[in-house]
């Protein structure tokens, strides 16, 4: 009885431990959501091959299913919350899609403050770690933080001076861009990237603001007919997150933490950038095929530009020091990191 009671502990003993390593080596599953229809350059040139480099150095022990386009369900400005509440396990979405939520974040928004993209993604990551992982994004864990490429105007009748946009309806992305094109008299109307190519076929805006990199899978070319550039500064840029679930994250055993961890961060986010901005230049050549009118602003016409759009950053700086932050040091602060890194 005593050889059967040891040889059952013994069993049972190694049953644990098979059970403990089959534990140890058990697929993890993350569940990726995203807003642009999977084909599109970010999901196809930033998030697949992200994912797939870390399904790859964890040996097979993290799975990433990818869900473009909302097939999770929800909206675009549901986003963030799904991402808190474990509704997917990884977001990519725009923080400007709530609102005033996440406001430090749109110091990168303002009007003419981004220069190169790659340079200006790593300055937004080196800001957050100083400013918003502890603030702006303490429900999430952060994993990159960039901005796209120089943002323009695609629209149905010319537009050149700050007076051709009055009564223009006009989409655009964030608050702060919102209220920029306001200020110089459009007539705004807020709406989540994946509704713009309803909106201009059904004449409800006559105009959008988004990077080049888009405008193929939304086919904006081919609903419009004119593309007006302002050059470096850019007129804006929006900013993105790529977010994770902080118990996901936190469940994770150390050495895929690390996984994780070795592709996200400072350099993921400047590559991330400058892929978003490299990805204008094919975009931007498919809507000269078709025969469309690209104009580029003289530094003399851009100025027109900018002094109507001084008020906004003016607006802003003033807004958040009446919050509490300090938006003057914020904003010196991002320009400062801007130049920083466009230097190197």
């Amino acid at each position: 009885m005593l050889r059967r009671t040891m040889i059952g502990a013994a069993g049972a003993l190694l049953g644990f431990g098979l059970g403990a390593s089959a534990a140890l080596a058990q697929e993890v599953t993350l569940r990726l959501h995203q807003f642009l229809p999977a084909q599109a350059n970010v999901p196809a040139k930033i998030l697949d091959p992200w994912a797939d480099k870390i399904e790859a150095e964890s040996e097979g022990r993290i799975k990433i299913e990818r869900y473009p386009a909302m097939q999770l369900g929800g909206t675009p400005p549901q986003l963030m919350d799904q991402v808190i509440d474990g509704v997917a396990d990884i977001v990519w979405t725009l923080p400007g899609y709530t609102p005033g939520r996440f406001p430090r974040t749109e110091v990168f928004e303002l009007p003419f403050t981004s220069l190169d993209s790659g340079a200006t993604s790593r300055a937004y990551w080196t800001l957050g770690e100083e400013t918003m992982f502890d603030e702006d994004f303490k429900d999430i864990k952060v994993l990159g933080l960039w901005v796209h490429g120089p943002g323009l105007i695609h629209s149905k009748n010319p537009i050149v001076s700050v007076s051709d946009l009055n009564g223009v309806k006009l989409r655009a992305p964030t608050r702060v861009t919102n209220g920029m094109f306001e200020r110089l008299g459009a007539t705004p109307i807020g709406m989540p990237v994946p509704a713009v190519p309803e909106g201009l076929s059904k004449g409800v805006i006559d105009a959008t603001v988004i990077p080049w990199e888009v405008t193929g899978a939304l086919k904006v070319p081919e609903l419009v007919t004119n593309h007006l550039e302002f050059g470096l500064p850019a007129l804006y840029v929006a900013t993105f997150v790529l977010a994770m679930n902080k118990d996901r994250y936190e469940a994770l055993p150390d050495d895929l933490k690390k996984v994780i961890d070795n592709n996200s961060g400072l350099e993921f986010s400047g590559n991330a950038g400058a892929q978003m901005q490299a990805d204008d230049a094919p975009e931007r050549a498919k809507a000269l095929e078709l025969g469309n009118t690209v104009t580029t602003l003289t530094e003399e016409q851009v100025a027109e530009w900018r002094e109507a759009a001084a008020p906004t950053s003016d607006a802003w700086v003033e807004e958040m020091t009446g919050a509490g932050m300090d938006g003057a040091a914020l904003r010196a602060r991002a320009l400062e990191l801007i130049d920083q890194f466009a230097e190197n």
